[in-house]
């Protein structure tokens, strides 16, 4: 049996669980009778640790996988498709007062195309949004003093804790994933012209 390499700008735990939920869910359709394998590697973002933008969010995510294919021609890897996730913050003015809201983000690339994909949004309590967006301390941080534990970054995520554990971290990171893969797995989709009516 022939097998993709996937390979993930990252080492996290929620973040390699939801590449595995993602591809297992879609590999029929991405590469019917292929099983695929995940590799993982520690890669620069080359944005800050909680992402302040959604334009930041995409730039760490492609920045990401761009590293992952600079590692592959460096080591002579033959992997198959390139993942960057980053999970950051977005900003809406609505009403004349400023929401933030928690977005994951995912860029998927083959090597010569790619395609972003982003999860759905959060918004952050005020008190949360106030410690991150305006004082400037990171999420994974912040998020533990304000539901008071520790690591919740490797474990349901900001996502988690802040919406009862009905959407987790990993579950945000399989949808962007979903969306990012796509245009890969329904090409003809995507090449398709709107026929005038």
């Amino acid at each position: 049996m022939a097998e993709l390499t996937i390979a993930v700008g990252s080492t996290r735990k929620p973040k390699l669980a939801a590449v595995r939920e993602a591809v297992d869910g879609m590999i029929d359709l991405l590469a019917p009778g292929t099983s695929f394998d995940i590799v993982a590697a520690e890669v620069e973002s080359g944005v800050n640790h909680t992402p302040l933008s959604r334009e930041e969010s995409m730039r760490g995510a492609r920045q990401r996988a761009e590293a992952l294919q600079r590692v592959a021609e460096r080591e002579a890897r033959q992997w198959n498709y390139f993942v960057g996730l980053e999970g950051g913050l977005d900003a809406v003015v609505e009403n004349g007062e400023r929401r933030l809201f928690l977005e994951s983000w995912a860029y998927v690339s083959d090597g010569r195309r790619g395609h972003f994909g982003r999860s759905g949004a959060l918004e952050l309590p005020g008190a949360l949004a106030e410690e991150v967006f305006v004082r400037g301390t990171e999420l994974s941080i912040a998020i533990d003093r304000f539901a008071g534990e520790a690591g919740i970054r490797d474990a349901q995520g900001a996502w988690g804790v802040l919406s009862g554990n009905k959407i987790t971290r990993q579950q945000a990171f399989r949808v962007a994933l979903i969306a990012a893969f796509a245009p890969f797995f329904n090409q003809l989709m995507y090449r398709r012209a709107v026929v005038a009516g």
